[in-house]
C-alpha cells in the first residue's frame, strides 16, 4: 500500500513538473511583453525603459543613441539603455572590408 502511495506522489510531482515547464516564455505585448528588434527583453517595463532598451540597442549596431540628461537622472532609463547595449551586441554586423551593415 505504501508503495503505490510512493508511486502516486511521484506522478503528481513528475506531472506538475512537466506541465510548469509547458508556459511560454514570451509574454505577448499587450501582456506586457516587451520584443525590440528580434529579441524579446521581459515584461512590464516603464516607458522609460524601455526607450533606454531602444537607444542602447541602437547603440550596439553601430548608431550612437543616447539622451545624456535622462541616462544621468532616470535609472530606468539607464538600465535599460545598458540591457539594450548587452543583449543587442551580437546584432552588430560588418561587412569583409570592415564597414558596418546597417
Amino acid at each position: 500500500m505504501q508503495r503505490y502511495t510512493l508511486v502516486k506522489t511521484l506522478f503528481i510531482i513528475a506531472l506538475s513538473t512537466f506541465i510548469s515547464g509547458c508556459k511560454p516564455k514570451h509574454l505577448p505585448a499587450e501582456k506586457g511583453g516587451f520584443t525590440y528588434s528580434g529579441i524579446y527583453f521581459g515584461a512590464h517595463f516603464s516607458t522609460l525603459y524601455k526607450k533606454g532598451i531602444m537607444d542602447g540597442c541602437k547603440t550596439a549596431k553601430g548608431i550612437y543613441t543616447k539622451s545624456h540628461w535622462t541616462f544621468r537622472n532616470k535609472q530606468d532609463y539607464a538600465d535599460g539603455w545598458f540591457l539594450g547595449r548587452n543583449r543587442c551586441k551580437k546584432l552588430l554586423k560588418i561587412d569583409k572590408n570592415g564597414d558596418l551593415i546597417l
